[in-house]
């Protein structure tokens, strides 16, 4: 946590442009898998155990698609538009699962900007190592507001 350290607000509506893009690039490890579901309480042997997977459509256990909308709001949160941002609505789908071991590849544009409403549309894709697309979304995000 940042107790007593002033965090530097993100950007705001006016700094942000249309087709601006953010790429980040994430692998998927079992520490990661194994915080996520010790925070959470997920116990969906999908998600984990290999031999029941591998008797599910899926061959072996994916990532939980939570835990990949987790890391597209810290993306938000941290870098476009940054701290202080607020999503306050999402359209996302699964397209593909994401395995355990897979290294993601995420692309946030701004593809909408509303300045009397301060708010900022931003799209989000993301694909696998073979280039599979495993996500397709876009989130309604205000920035941090202007100060008067």
């Amino acid at each position: 946590m940042l107790l007593g350290k002033t965090q530097k607000k993100g950007r705001n509506i006016n700094d942000l442009i249309v087709g601006e893009k953010l790429t980040i690039t994430e692998k998927i490890e079992d520490k990661d898998l194994l915080l996520y579901l010790g925070l959470t309480n997920d116990n969906n042997p999908l998600y984990i155990q290999h031999d029941f997977a591998s008797k599910t459509i899926y061959a072996k256990p994916i990532v939980p698609p939570i835990m990949l909308m987790g890391i597209i709001t810290a993306a938000i949160s941290k870098y476009l538009p940054g701290p202080g941002a607020y999503i306050t609505k999402q359209n996302i789908s699964f397209l593909a699962p994401a395995y355990h071991y897979s290294t993601l590849k995420f692309i946030f544009e701004v593809i909408e900007i509303d300045v009397d409403e301060n708010g900022v549309v931003i799209s989000v894709t993301a694909k696998d190592e073979q280039n599979n697309a495993v996500l397709s979304g876009t989130f309604y995000v205000n920035p941090p507001a202007i100060e008067q």
